[in-house]
């Protein structure tokens, strides 16, 4: 990521409100860890005063006061260990309620750079991580570790020897940490590699399960995750077997140490130069100061990947800043225009569609053919945006798209995909496009114009009937009927369908021609991309796309013409078209 100075003020201020609050929520924690450090010493000193006071005197109120003392310092200790173990849970909360919606505004937009479906839920992940690690020992490990010095102090007034010894200790396990961290770091982020190739794996066997089933080749796909699989564990072990060795070592050596502490303590003794309380409270401080060291290598996997997941989350919110907002422009009215828009493969950076110029004026309504693969559906997606335009333009009434909200584009363009996909939600959910307090007589009126209304009503919970994933409840051409409600919801001046009468039978072809007819009739503009020439019923323009260029475009009569010269490719279509409808 680009250095603070690097960015903009923009981006800055995204970056200082995502941190808002919590510098000063890290300073509360820090002194509360402090007082939670300081009490900790009770233990020593009780044991001091026990066995130095209590045990010499033979005196049961000392002994009653002594206890008393130490019960009430430990439930202060206690409580403060819960407040901050609270704290840290709201933290964890409060991240995840402003970082998430943010996170899934990215998961939305990766695919449309050639990112996977897993590398765009990865940033969902990251959140559940820092959410995770927030709410484990982790943290409170993080903020101990700089009262160490109160132990070692304590120690070395007992006697300089013994706090020698403990500090050779604590900087003994530092450095075993500062290993460990250098070892695992290139592994850990392998391993996540591994791990979203995994995952794109298994998203595309379960995107794909009936065909896997279909045509039998689900070993093959599973041998396929298997190997991925494979790869990952290994990397998985590895990163594992290290900060695992490395633990158990800082174990052992604390353990070493503890005794280590006991035995000079004694030998002390025995020459005359510490009590017996010492003893067991060296004991006992020793312990209490590696005791975060140890904490922190045992939860040191989980300290990566929490931060790796931080850095990205914070990388998102940089992407996100609002730089420029757009004004707001008043609804399109006149006209589309693309200009020279050239589009290139979100990842790959193939360019493949090249110098697309047309024009349409409101109540036309223009049909693209052209051969398989040769760039329809590309233009789609540049004249609704999904893809950016490598150069060129696309404007409606001479704004830019880049000068539109995109709030504003939804309610002025409708879309049409090739390949449905229903939300799981309800089917008024869907027509409405979620919106919070929809008018039902425009959902109603979109489904009329999509020629489906007669068939929701007939369902037992009409249109609040629950699709479930991808609109599994209806049949293929049923969802294209809903699809299309969804598109012409809101009356959007640009409706762009791809493909619109693929699974539609004669009933559903004629209710697709009276909607392009509606769209034309209201002052609206169309663009159809067809193989079947009935859906071009209704157009008065057409494009013929192939190889990545518009060879034509004009009036339907005219390029449809038999006279004129045909492209193998569009010769029966262009055949078919010609008969009446």
């Amino acid at each position: 990521m680009a250095k603070s100075k690097e960015l903009t003020p923009a981006k800055r201020r995204n970056l200082e409100e995502l941190t808002r609050g919590f510098r000063g929520i890290a300073l509360f924690l820090f002194l509360i860890s402090g007082m939670i450090n300081v009490l900790a010493l009770t233990g020593s000193l009780y044991m001091m005063q026990i066995y130095d006071r209590a045990l010499t005197s033979g005196s049961i109120p000392t002994l009653v006061v002594l206890s008393s003392l130490a019960i009430g310092l430990y439930l202060f200790q206690g409580g403060f260990d819960v407040v901050r173990s609270q704290v840290l849970v709201r933290v964890g909360a409060r991240l995840d309620k402003k970082i998430a919606p943010l996170a899934h505004r990215v998961a939305i937009d990766m695919p449309r750079f050639g990112f996977s479906t897993s590398e765009a839920l990865e940033r969902g992940r990251d959140v559940d991580t820092v959410r995770g690690f927030l709410g484990s020992q982790g943290p409170a490990a993080l903020f101990d570790l700089p009262w160490m010095p109160i132990y070692l102090v304590f120690i070395y007034l007992l006697h300089p020897l013994l706090g020698a010894l403990t500090f050779a200790g604590a900087f003994i396990l530092t450095v075993l940490t500062v290993v460990s961290e250098i070892m695992t770091k290139h592994l850990s982020v392998s391993a996540r590699k591994a791990a979203m190739v995994r995952n794109t794996i298994a998203d595309s066997n379960a995107r794909n399960a009936d065909v896997i089933k279909a045509m039998g080749f689900a070993n093959r796909a599973v041998n396929r995750f298997h190997a991925a699989n494979g790869e990952h564990l290994e990397l998985q072990t590895r990163t594992n077997d290290i900060t695992g060795t490395f633990a158990a070592v800082s174990r052992v050596l604390r353990m070493l140490l503890q005794s280590a502490v006991l035995g000079l303590g004694a030998y002390l003794t025995i020459k005359g130069e510490l009590s017996a309380g010492a003893i067991i409270a060296c004991s006992v401080a020793s312990a209490r100061a590696l005791a975060p060291v140890d904490l922190a290598i045992g939860n040191w996997k989980a300290f990566i990947a929490a931060r790796m997941a931080f850095q990205r989350l914070r990388d998102t919110v940089v992407a996100l800043a609002d730089v420029d907002q757009p004004m707001k422009l008043p609804a399109p009215s006149k006209r589309l225009s693309v200009d020279k828009a050239t589009v290139a493969v979100p990842g790959s950076g193939q360019v493949i569609l090249s110098d697309i110029s047309f024009e349409l004026e409101a109540g036309q309504a223009l049909g693209i053919i052209g051969p398989s693969a040769g760039g329809k559906t590309t233009m789609v997606r540049a004249l609704t945006g999904i893809w950016p335009l490598l150069r060129g333009s696309v404007r409606l009434d001479g704004a830019d798209l880049g000068q539109w909200r995109e709030d504003d584009i939804g309610r002025h363009v409708g879309y049409l995909p090739q390949e449905i996909s229903l939300m799981d939600a309800t089917i008024e959910e869907n027509i409405c496009r979620f919106e919070p307090e929809p008018d039902y007589q425009k959902v109603v009126e979109a489904a009329r114009a999509a020629g489906v209304h007669e068939m929701i009503v007939k369902m037992p919970e009409g249109y609040r009937t629950q699709l479930g994933p991808q609109g599994a409840a209806l049949s293929a051409g049923q969802r294209q009927r809903v699809a299309l409600a969804r598109a012409l919801y809101g009356n959007p001046f640009v409706v762009i369908m791809d493909e619109p009468n693929s699974n539609l039978d004669g009933e559903g072809e004629a209710a697709l021609t009276r909607a392009i007819e509606g769209i034309r009739g209201r002052g609206g503009i169309t663009i159809v991309i067809a193989h079947r020439p009935s859906a071009l019923v209704a157009v008065d323009m057409v494009a013929i796309v192939q190889n990545g260029r518009m060879t034509a475009f004009g009036k339907k009569n005219d390029i449809m013409t038999p006279g004129l010269p045909a492209r193998p490719a569009t010769e029966e279509l262009q055949a078919q078209v010609r008969r009446p409808a």
